[in-house]
């Protein structure tokens, strides 16, 4: 897949406004530069641990507008996104990347922490893919609305499917953080109803 497929697959769960995304688990680049080709206008971090990889992506990127910072770190550690500081993120994509972690939902309710109210995450999985050393923790498509509402998020929608040369089928989900509950919802009680006089 080039990035201009992957810029295809992904377009229906990409919002029109720019801003400020991170590619997690970027590699050399092709759902990077499929953001840039979405988001003229954006602030990209590119994650990767591999510094050649992310080396190889910096070298084939041409996107006027664009800015695309590399950032090598591993994304289930907490992560330092340069100049960002505390300030939230607009959208997160996990194109390939989330089924490298054995366990996806504490690292998933980390990162979205780190998105604005109403955030964007877009996720792109194999369906009906067995477990090898490229997918060892398989996040088959009825699997992803249980870990995106675990991780904090509004229950994803499936808005792309292709087969994979692969094997199994590419899906691609997105979901928003979920609004924080109301104030009242999360404050005990202040006395209880029965006081016994």
């Amino acid at each position: 897949m080039d990035s201009l497929d992957a810029a295809a697959l992904i377009r229906p769960a990409i919002p029109r406004t720019s801003g400020v995304w991170a590619d997690l688990g970027a590699g050399t680049g092709t759902f990077t530069r499929a953001l840039a080709y979405l988001l003229p206008q954006a602030r990209i971090y590119a994650v990767d641990r591999n510094a050649s990889a992310l080396g190889k992506l910096l070298r084939s990127l041409h996107q006027d507008g664009v800015t695309v910072v590399p950032v090598r770190a591993d994304f289930t550690e907490p992560l330092d996104f340069p100049e960002l500081g505390t300030d939230p993120l607009d959208g997160i994509l996990f194109a390939n990347s989330l089924h490298f972690v054995a366990d996806p939902v504490p690292v998933l309710r980390s990162l979205v922490a780190r998105l604005r109210p109403s955030g964007r995450v877009v996720i792109v999985e194999y369906d009906r893919r067995r477990a090898n050393r490229w997918v060892p923790y398989p996040i088959p498509a009825m699997r992803v609305a249980p870990l995106a509402m675990a991780a904090d998020l509004t229950a994803p929608t499936i808005v792309a499917t292709r087969p994979s040369a692969f094997g199994g089928t590419l899906y691609v989900a997105a979901a928003d953080r979920a609004p924080a509950p109301p104030l009242a919802a999360r404050r005990p009680p202040l006395h209880s109803q029965d006081t016994g006089g």
